[in-house]
């Protein structure tokens, strides 16, 4: 109800704006205005009442295709508009007396909303560029097998923000392909609510090829406990999809477990925790009973959906060398060139997106592929990692 109103008022107000301001000096502006404040209301509108009428599946990729447009709408244009009101009503306030408005002070705000809107637009049409980071990793007395071993690292899909895209998805697994991956680390978050998002996508990923194997691992959204009104019954019949469909998309799957390869005479271990709950409150499988039963391994790596486990299980505590992180997502905002990076996302993760060291181990966090709750990646692109190992 209250979501009713705020964008009833901000629809009838910014309208009058457009009247008050342009109608009798610019009619052809006001007409042009009108039409585009027209267009994007009748946007609104629909998707709301898609919104508020559905009554299907939370995580049927429709759903939640038209959650993330709604927000998208609101952060865009609800907001925009919301700027807009305020600096002309300011200036009506001021000119209360003489029954007008200051006109500079509400061309300060269509200016400014112009320029908002043109950095989301951008955002939202570049949500999907994929930026490969190449890095070279030195690991301390590596065997000669693992030298030169190429490790691509993926994260944080949450597939249904695609939006019913599959042609984006493919995109992605062709460049993760075209970088001749020797393992795949997936660190989570295949979905944002549900297993049903992961339907039909599980196809399109299991076209992800790599010599020795792709890896994952649970995250926080793929345990189903985001969908509104979720019941115990309701998160085990979600976690069977999800490791039905993730073990379908060509992944071993590591939940709370190990596993191993063999390359040459040596071996390699990977150790995958699941993680749950919500920031700050968040929950992991414990990495010390992951291990348990695991033989002497010459390459550990480690797979964990919240880069904090690092610090407080990883690092310092164990043998693990390398462990794949995700789960930030770079906040979807900050700054990121190639001299300079950050996001806010700092001053809730200390280790928010890339390569992090303490003694001989060593965490890489990705910032994801995909997109959460709002379809924008503002100056902050999605990622896949390839990781190119060395003996330091």
């Amino acid at each position: 109800m209250l979501l009713f109103i705020i964008l009833l008022a901000a629809d009838i107000l910014s309208s009058l704006v457009l009247k008050d301001h342009f109608y009798r000096k610019f009619k052809t502006v006001f007409i042009f205005f009108s039409i585009i404040h027209l267009a994007f209301s009748l946007w609104i509108w629909i998707t709301f009442i898609r919104v508020v009428s559905y009554n299907g599946h939370f995580d049927a990729p429709e759903n939640v295709g038209n959650q993330m447009t709604l927000t998208g709408l609101i952060c865009a244009v609800v907001l925009n508009r919301g700027l807009i009101i305020f600096t002309h009503y300011l200036g009506k306030l001021f000119r209360i007396k003489q029954r007008n408005h200051i006109r500079v002070l509400t061309n300060i705000g269509l200016a400014s909303a112009a320029i908002y809107f043109s950095i989301l637009a951008l955002s939202f049409l570049t949500r999907f560029s994929y930026k490969t980071e190449e890095l070279t990793l030195k690991i301390k007395d590596l065997d000669n097998e693992f030298a030169g071993l190429r490790v691509v690292h993926i994260s944080d899909l949450h597939l249904g923000g695609f939006q019913s895209r599959p042609d984006k998805v493919a995109e992605l697994i062709e460049q993760v392909n075209s970088l001749k991956p020797d393992i795949i680390i997936n660190s989570g978050d295949f979905v944002s609510y549900g297993w049903r998002e992961l339907k039909g996508y599980d196809t399109i990923l299991a076209r992800a090829r790599s010599t020795y194997g792709n890896f994952a691992v649970f995250g926080n959204h793929d345990i189903g406990t985001y969908i509104p009104g979720q019941t115990e019954s309701g998160i085990k019949e979600n976690l069977a999809g999800m490791n039905e469909l993730i073990r379908s998309s060509g992944y071993t799957l590591l939940d709370n477990s190990h596993t191993e390869i063999k390359i040459g005479t040596k071996v390699i271990s990977f150790i995958g925790v699941s993680t749950g709950g919500r920031f700050p409150e968040m929950t992991h499988g414990k990495i010390i009973e992951a291990m348990k039963g695991l033989d002497s391994a010459d390459l550990m790596i480690a797979i964990c959906h919240d880069p904090d486990q690092w610090e407080e299980e990883i690092a310092g505590s164990t043998n693990i060398d390398l462990t794949f992180s995700g789960h930030t997502h770079g906040m979807q905002i900050g700054f990121f060139t190639g001299f300079f990076r950050w996001s806010i996302a700092k001053y809730f993760y200390p280790h928010w997106n890339g390569i992090y060291k303490e003694g001989v181990q060593w965490q890489y966090v990705n910032r994801g592929a995909g997109v959460l709750a709002m379809p924008f990646r503002i100056w902050m692109p999605p990622e896949i990692t390839v990781i190119t190992l060395e003996n330091g």
